[in-house]
């Protein structure tokens, strides 16, 4: 299922935790969030709306490494002499820049998510928050799995709301594990809906789905609206429904 579907259905699946579930207060943030979490678990397909957005500094992880290059070149030219050594520093920098050159859009991004990641685990050990620290794990983790295989778990949806609980206890925000959690296994119910299927309980080898959408096709692209319509105009109707005048 395309990105722009899942988000359309994790925003509403966040509305519906908001208007239907006793004691968790509608929140725009909340909504947001559930939205956020409809994406997360493409962060392992590098063409993905999340893991475009997240991995932005990809342009910049080929000039770090051609620095780099120039750095240890420049190091070993006016503070080493003719040696071995010299001749170490050379071949390092030959690899930093040969390294740069070769990464395509794919690795660069994969490499762009992996310090984001680390950058987040870091302040979490910093700040003394382990939610941060298991989102940056997340998210430099899952560029480098296989699409559709560990971040298409229960297991994943488990550990994010998990997450979402542990950022609920540090900040005292009511209802974080359910918005993120409820978000989070919409997109995983969505892509059952597809020809590819869910193996929800891997390593179990079975692969749960009803294969109503072709992803890419034009049926299946006016499926995934309608399938988005019905469901919004399900979720307005039990909203509207549940509130007292």
């Amino acid at each position: 299922m395309r990105g722009s579907s899942h988000l359309a259905i994790g925003l509403i699946t966040g509305v519906a935790v908001a208007g239907l579930v006793p004691g968790i207060p509608f929140s725009l943030a909340g909504i947001a969030l559930a939205g956020f979490s409809s994406l997360a678990p493409d962060l392992d397909h590098p063409d993905s709306r999340l893991s475009k957005r997240l991995g932005f500094t990809q342009n910049y992880v080929r000039w770090a490494f051609a620095a780099g290059a120039l750095a240890l070149a420049a190091y070993a030219y006016l503070q080493l002499g003719p040696g071995s050594e010299q001749r170490l520093y050379y071949t390092g920098a030959l690899a930093f820049g040969l390294i740069g050159v070769s990464m395509q859009g794919g690795s660069a991004r994969k490499l762009a998510l992996l310090f984001t990641g680390l950058g987040t685990v870091v302040a979490g050990l910093y700040t003394e928050q382990l939610w941060l620290s298991l989102l940056g794990t997340f998210v430099a983790m899952a560029p480098f799995t296989t699409h559709r295989s560990l971040t298409h778990t229960i297991w994943a949806t488990v550990l994010w709301t998990y997450i979402g609980y542990l950022a609920d206890q540090h900040l005292g925000w009511r209802g974080v594990a359910l918005y993120a959690g409820a978000g989070y296994v919409s997109h995983l119910v969505a892509d059952t809906l597809t020809k590819s299927g869910v193996r929800w309980f891997l390593p179990l080898p079975f692969s749960f789905k009803i294969p109503l959408i072709s992803t890419g096709s034009a049926t299946g692209n006016l499926l995934e609206v309608g399938i988005c319509i019905g469901y919004g105009l399900l979720v307005l109707g039990l909203v509207v429904g549940n509130m007292r005048f």
